[in-house]
C-alpha cells in the first residue's frame, strides 16, 4: 500500500530517489519572536543579577573566608573579628530558629484565612477580606517590629511562663533561670527571645502566604469540585478531596516564599531581639540573634576586616535562601496546582 509522505506527495519506496519527509516550520511572526526575546532577555538579566550579587559577597567576604577558613566560620558562635575569632554558627541557629516558628505560626493562619476566603466568605465580605490581607502585606516591617517591642512582648509573657512551665522538660520550651513554682520570678527572662521574634515576623509573612494560596485555591477545577459535589460530598469534603490535593503546590510554595522573607527580616527582628553571640537553642529565653540583625547591628562600626566577616554572613544567607527557593520551585513544578482537569 502506498502512503503520503509528509511532503504531500506519492512515497517512491525506500530507494534512492524517495522523497524525504520535509520538517515543518511555522513563522510565528514578528510580535511573537519579540516577545519571546524579552522573554529571555528577562530571565537571562535575573540569572545575570543573580550571579553577580553572589560574586560582590564572595569577592568582599574573601579576605575573612580566608583568614578562619570555612569549617571555622560556620562553627565558631562567638564574633569578634578585631580579635580573629568571628563565626555564624550562632547567628545561623538563630536565624533558623526564628523563621521555623515564624512558619509554624504563619502558615495555619495563612492556609484558614485563604480558604475562608475563597470557599467560605460572601462576595461582599470576600472582596474587603482580599483587601485587607493585601494591605497587610503592604506596612513596613518596622511598623510590625515597634509593635512587637512596645505591645506584643508583655502580651505573650504569660503565653511563655505558661509553655515553659509545663512544657520545659522539652529542651526548645526550657528556660534557664525560671522558678515555676514562684509567681513573683521575674519576667525578663521571657522578653527580646526567639518565641517573640517568630510572632513579629509571623505577621509579616502571613499575609504573602494567604495570597499565594488563595490564588491557587480558587483556581480548583470546577468539574471536579461540581463532581465531588454530584459523589454526596459536603463543602468541607469537597475542600479535603478537590481543593486541598490540588492546591499543595502553592501551599508548599507560597510557605517556602514566606521561609524565605522570614529568614532575611532585619528590621522587625532587630528591634526585639536582645543580640547575643552563644548558640541559644531554648527560643522562649531572652537573647538570640540572626544574621540579617547581626549586620544591621556591626554595620556601621566595622573594621575592614569585620566589614568582610559581614559579607560572608550576607553570603552564606543568600545562598542559605537559594536553596529554600530552589527546593521550593522544585517541589512546585512536580505537583499539579495549576493544571486543568480532564
Amino acid at each position: 500500500m502506498r502512503t503520503l509522505a509528509r511532503t504531500g506527495e506519492p512515497d517512491k519506496g525506500d530507494g534512492p530517489g524517495a522523497d524525504s519527509a520535509r520538517r515543518l516550520h511555522a513563522d510565528s511572526g514578528l510580535p511573537d519572536r519579540v516577545f519571546r526575546g524579552v522573554a529571555r532577555g528577562g530571565g537571562s538579566l535575573v540569572l545575570v543579577v543573580m550571579l553577580l550579587v553572589g560574586g560582590f559577597l564572595l569577592y568582599r567576604a574573601w579576605q575573612a573566608l580566608r583568614k578562619v577558613g570555612v569549617p571555622a566560620f560556620l562553627t565558631t558562635a562567638e564574633w569578634d573579628p578585631d580579635a580573629g575569632h568571628f563565626g555564624i554558627a550562632a547567628v545561623i541557629i538563630g536565624t533558623v530558629l526564628i523563621a521555623a516558628v515564624a512558619i509554624v505560626i504563619a502558615v495555619p493562619m495563612a492556609i484558614g484565612t485563604a480558604l475562608y476566603i475563597s470557599e467560605y466568605a460572601p462576595a461582599r465580605l470576600r472582596r474587603t477580606l482580599v483587601s485587607t490581607v493585601d494591605l497587610m502585606a503592604a506596612v513596613p516591617s518596622v511598623v510590625y517590629g515597634l509593635w512587637g517591642l512596645f505591645f506584643l512582648q508583655g502580651k505573650v509573657i504569660g503565653l511563655a511562663r505558661w509553655l515553659s512551665t509545663y512544657f520545659g522538660w522539652i529542651p526548645l520550651f526550657h528556660v534557664d533561670g525560671a522558678d515555676p513554682h514562684d509567681p513573683l520570678a521575674t519576667a525578663t527572662v521571657y522578653t527580646a527571645s526567639t518565641f517573640v521574634a517568630g510572632i513579629v515576623v509571623a505577621m509579616m509573612v502571613t499575609p504573602i502566604i494567604c495570597s499565594i494560596i488563595r490564588e491557587v485555591f480558587s483556581q480548583a477545577p470546577v468539574g471536579e469540585r461540581e463532581g465531588a459535589y454530584a459523589l454526596g460530598a459536603t463543602r468541607w469534603g469537597m475542600i479535603r478531596s478537590v481543593v486541598l490535593p490540588y492546591g499543595m503546590g502553592g501551599m508548599i510554595g507560597g510557605t517556602m516564599l514566606g521561609l524565605g522573607r522570614a529568614l532575611g527580616e532585619t528590621i522587625g527582628v532587630y528591634l526585639v531581639i536582645s543580640p547575643i553571640f552563644v548558640i541559644q537553642p531554648h527560643i522562649l529565653q531572652s537573647g538570640t540573634s540572626s544574621v540579617s540583625s547581626l549586620i544591621a547591628l556591626r554595620y556601621g562600626e566595622a573594621s575592614p576586616l569585620g566589614m568582610s566577616a559581614l559579607m560572608a554572613a550576607g553570603l552564606a544567607l543568600f545562598l542559605m535562601t537559594l536553596v529554600v527557593n530552589f527546593a521550593a520551585s522544585s517541589i512546585v513544578a512536580r505537583s499539579r496546582s495549576g493544571a486543568t482537569a480532564e
